[in-house]
């Protein structure tokens, strides 16, 4: 199957997306924060980003969800700096610090065409809402350069859904987390107050471009998406009702729920985040999920 972005470049309509993204860029309203700085200029909102893609390093990873693993891998480009400020980032030497350098858009088609050639099942984009134009950028160059397999859309589910109306058909598979339902916890936690219904429609707009999850004859994830949860000490990301959500909008939705919350970087600003999650805890969201109707729960498949 070829992906979507392939029939978009030879049509010419990629073309027109980057237009419209770099357009964003002049007074960027690429996320949810609209800071309305001039990136084309250089100008440096709250994801210290300009125009040009900054990564922090590529390779097959093998750590992922199975579906985007199998035997070979998922290619993944990870993205410095981060349009979300989360105070218990397990990456933040890349999120918050902004380990990575500075490429040009034919380095990154070159990042994407080395990992195609490893045999990576996909490129998998990890932190992509701030570097969209960057992306689909560097996508004129890598298509005509032969990339033919899946993209993975990798984000922390603050996006922006007319932005990502923009891009129907560039992503193969959608990736979001899914992090709070409450609007307080979202801002102390994360500096985005207005997480929860951002995300939301976000998901939303994911689901109707690709739908569920979709497998090939070897579980290997094609096109759909899916979503992922990190359980919080004391409930404070209202796991219920990020998991009612989910249900709603699908039950076919495949969903991991995660257990590898840790304290890290700024974690022990808050009570609630000095210690890691329990197995009860765990195991209470896990079977929340089964009670709403959801099957297809990463691990327990």
């Amino acid at each position: 199957m070829t992906p979507a972005y392939v029939e978009l470049y030879n049509s010419g309509r990629l073309s027109r997306c980057a237009e419209e993204l770099l357009e964003k860029l002049r007074r960027c309203s690429l996320c949810p924060h609209r800071c309305g700085v001039n990136r084309v200029e250089d100008e440096r909102g709250l994801c210290r980003s300009g125009i040009k893609p900054m990564v922090s390093s590529f390779n097959a990873h093998f750590g992922e969800e199975a579906p985007l693993v199998g035997r070979s891998g998922s290619g993944t480009i990870f993205f410095t700096n981060c349009n979300l400020g989360c105070i218990f980032c397990q990456n933040y030497d890349i999120s918050h610090l902004g380990r990575g350098e500075e490429v040009s858009y034919r380095r990154l088609a070159e990042m994407m065409i080395s990992l195609q050639g490893r045999g990576c099942h996909n490129i998998n984009f990890v932190t992509p809402t701030h570097m969209n134009y960057a992306i689909v950028r560097a996508l004129m160059e890598a298509v005509p350069m032969g990339l033919r397999i899946p993209l993975v859309y990798n984000s922390g589910g603050y996006d922006a859904a007319d932005i990502l109306s923009i891009l129907d058909g560039v992503y193969d598979i959608y990736m979001p987390d899914f992090k709070y339902m409450d609007p307080e916890t979202a801002g102390r936690l994360s500096g985005a107050p207005d997480y929860p219904g951002a995300a939301m429609a976000a998901i939303r707009e994911m689901h109707r471009q690709v739908g569920d999850l979709v497998l090939d004859q070897n579980g290997i994830t094609r096109r759909g998406l899916l979503v992922r949860h990190l359980v919080l000490p004391n409930n404070i990301a209202a796991t219920d009702r990020v998991i009612n959500f989910i249900a709603d909008l699908s039950r076919d939705t495949y969903i991991n729920i995660m257990d590898q919350y840790r304290p890290e970087y700024r974690a022990g600003e808050c009570f609630d985040l000095k210690r890691r999650v329990t197995l009860m805890e765990y195991d209470n969201a896990v079977e929340h999920a089964r009670a709403r109707g959801l099957t297809r729960i990463d691990g327990l498949i």
